[in-house]
């Protein structure tokens, strides 16, 4: 493979994501397992696969090119959804199915289609228009989806059982609101109760959401798009939520919302009875709420509390025979709770609750002392704790019944793995190979013990290198970790002449309680202080690093980072490359700001204090800013102020603007030469080309 292949080769493959088996569901008995894959690592067209839960047998189920589908004109919101869980693959991207997986549900371009698992038989529902989100009932005879703003109910002939409507323009039925979708990790709005004659139901209003505009300047004739973004210290939406009878009688759920402003999680549990997790504004205060199923009323069950904050958890709470599942900070550790008592043990950091049986539950967790590493485990109620997966490195899990299907990275392979326990053969993963294997070392530095990753040129003979720091470096995302997958992109520009470092500082995942909240009203002083002490910490031992070359890059919170390292820290930081960078927290969301830095209307200290529009006149370093002017979550009016101020202040920099594309740059064309244009900057800044260094 030539040297310039693998930025193609990382865009067309849209990160080596595609034609890896995803959204794993099993059956409730473990016989069956469905699945969405492509057909090969540059195909973009997902298809619906099953597999048997026994031996592993594949067979495709459903071929979106064979309906005709080419996911033309999207509902405005698929893509909104498709954008809030980054999603860049064509097809079919989205299923549900009844838990004995008999039955799957899917939306194509708006249109409805239902597929018998046993029979391979595809159904289209007729009469249905701009359909997105559809949920199948539990006896698999009836559909919930939404179109636009309104929450319709269909059976398989098109003939409607229930719409939700509202004449008011600003409300919808049935959506998770924006801030839902982000920060919480609930993408849905609507839920069907056990016996199909009921959902819950979310109704939506953001009229009390400022409206703000994100215009496409390269197509000045194109009217800009009317977005309603709650940015911190404003108003949210607010958010209702029904039990609604399919005959149309509907009764509110009264969950306190003066106390409690966020719906995080809902769901009916295994027993048969609305669950639901709610938030205060501040996420100092956590509640678990019963709602009876005949009337509506609520009973709290669970409330945790914390001086910072609750943090919300992947599959908890949940609860069987009467028995309550969270997942709570316990011992400076994330741990599993039956009705308040711990089932794990202090050091294990569970990361998320899989599934629960009569007796036994199905977590992902990270080993004491080891947050690289994220097993699957089987926890016992007799108090027998099973490691699943034995290979270093991260593990994601599905379950039905006893059958555990386990999703695995490591840095002995490229791509990801995916095993039905105790199956002779694997699901098989059509990924594009890289081309390339990671040369990578993993230390833990200093006296916090940073988690670091050291990626060198697989050719290094020894000799001084540039340095480029990698990092994203905020909350709720790990880059040091043991996956091959994590380094390619790092490994790419280590080839090209570089010591690539990549650190996970304070107020990441997986280090216990402490660890996450020790960036609680200050996103930048420990975030940036770690990032320099593990450089420092490797200059003072390592002679083949040049100090005198030292860059940083990074995107998101890890653009703000890269930022704030060549303002602050230029005796330290030589040249940055921030990509999409939050520059004043004020202009971005309610959950995840106020969740760190509190209300900026009551306390506007530690937004000051972060804030990098203000820092611009320190800049002394090149520094080179990237932004998708469509970007609906990091808007690009963050680039914009940082480069009026650095302009006001006299401070030349560069500014890559990204027309008509948004967060999560999904074209092929734009990924491909972001990469190519990030290793001119930087070859230019630090001086390579004329030194011959870094060809």
């Amino acid at each position: 493979m030539s040297e310039e292949s693998f930025p193609r080769r990382y865009a067309r493959s849209q990160r080596f994501t595609l034609g890896t088996p995803r959204d794993v569901r099993v059956a409730g008995d473990g016989s069956r397992v469905l699945f969405l894959r492509s057909r090969g690592g540059f195909d973009p067209l997902t298809c619906l696969w099953a597999a048997d839960g026994a031996n592993g047998a594949e067979r495709l189920l459903v071929d979106p090119a064979a309906l005709a589908s080419g996911d033309g004109e999207l509902p405005a919101a698929e893509r909104a959804r498709r954008e809030r869980a980054r999603e860049g693959a064509s097809g079919i991207v989205g299923y549900d199915a009844d838990r004995a997986l008999a039955t799957a549900v899917f939306a194509l371009d708006g249109r409805l289609f239902v597929v018998g698992v046993a029979t391979g038989r595809i159904t289209e529902v007729p009469g249905v228009a701009d359909a997105f989100d559809p949920r199948l009932s539990p006896d698999g005879s009836l559909v919930a989806y939404v179109a636009g703003r309104t929450l319709r109910v269909v059976d398989r002939e098109g003939i409607e059982r229930l719409v939700l409507e509202d004449e008011a323009s600003s409300v919808s039925w049935g959506s998770a609101e924006f801030v839902a979708a982000e920060e919480m990790g609930r993408a849905r709005g609507h839920w069907w109760g056990p016996e199909g004659d009921a959902l819950l139901v979310a109704k939506v209003d953001v009229a009390p959401v400022g409206e703000w505009w994100v215009a496409s300047p390269a197509a000045p004739w194109r009217p800009p798009t009317a977005m309603r973004y709650p940015a911190a210290g404003t108003r949210n939406a607010t958010v209702d939520l029904f039990l609604v009878r399919l005959t149309g009688a509907r009764s509110v759920v009264e969950w306190r919302r003066d106390e409690f402003e966020y719906l995080a999680r809902a769901d009916w549990a295994p027993d048969r009875r609305p669950l639901l997790t709610v938030q205060s504004r501040d996420q100092r205060t956590l509640a678990v709420l019963d709602v009876d199923p005949a009337t509506a009323a609520v009973t709290e069950l669970h409330r945790e509390l914390d001086e910072a904050w609750v943090e919300l958890t992947p599959g908890a709470p949940t609860r069987r025979n009467g028995s309550l599942f969270v997942l709570a900070d316990r011992d400076d550790s994330r741990r599993l709770l039956r009705d308040g008592t711990p089932l794990t043990p202090p050091g294990l950091e569970v990361r998320g609750l899989v599934s629960v049986t009569d007796s036994a539950a199905i977590v992902t967790a990270s080993p004491a002392a080891e947050a690289t590493e994220i097993h699957v485990y089987r926890v016992g109620f007799d108090g027998v704790v099973e490691q699943i997966t034995t290979e270093p490195g991260v593990h994601a899990a599905a379950a039905g019944g006893d059958v555990v299907v386990t999703t695995s990275r490591s840095l002995g392979w490229a791509g990801a793995r995916t095993a039905i326990e105790n199956a002779p053969a694997p699901i098989v993963s059509h990924a594009a190979d890289p081309g390339l294997v990671p040369h990578v070392e993993l230390l833990a530095l200093g006296p916090r013990r940073l988690a670091t990753a050291l990626v060198l040129p697989r050719d290094h003979d020894g000799g001084p290198l540039p340095v480029l720091m990698d990092p994203y470096g905020g909350p709720h995302a790990q880059r040091v970790v043991r996956s091959c997958d994590a380094y390619l992109v790092p490994q790419w520009f280590a080839d090209r002449g570089f010591a690539v470092v990549i650190v996970d500082g304070r107020g990441t995942p997986g280090r216990g309680s402490a660890w996450e909240r020790g960036v609680h009203r200050d996103l930048a002083g420990p975030v940036l202080t770690d990032q320099v002490d593990a450089l420092d910490a490797l200059l003072a031992t390592r002679q083949d690093l040049d100090a005198s070359r030292v860059a940083i890059r990074g995107w998101s919170f890890g653009g703000y980072l890269a930022a704030l390292a060549v303002l602050e820290r230029p005796d330290r930081f030589h040249a940055a490359i921030a990509g999409a960078p939050v520059t004043d927290w004020r202009l971005y969301d309610t959950h995840y700001t106020e969740r760190y830095l509190g209300d900026p209307v009551a306390d506007d200290g530690p937004y000051a204090r972060c804030d990098l529009v203000t820092k611009a006149g320190a800049l002394e370093r090149p520094l080179l800013l990237i932004h998708g002017l469509a970007d609906d979550n990091v808007v690009a009016a963050h680039t914009l102020q940082l480069s009026r101020a650095l302009l006001e202040s006299g401070r030349p920099h560069q500014v890559l603007p990204l027309s008509d594309v948004s967060h999560m740059t999904p074209q092929d064309v734009v990924a491909e030469n972001l990469l190519v244009l990030q290793l001119r900057f930087l070859r230019d800044a630090l001086g390579l080309e004329a030194e011959g260094r870094g060809r």
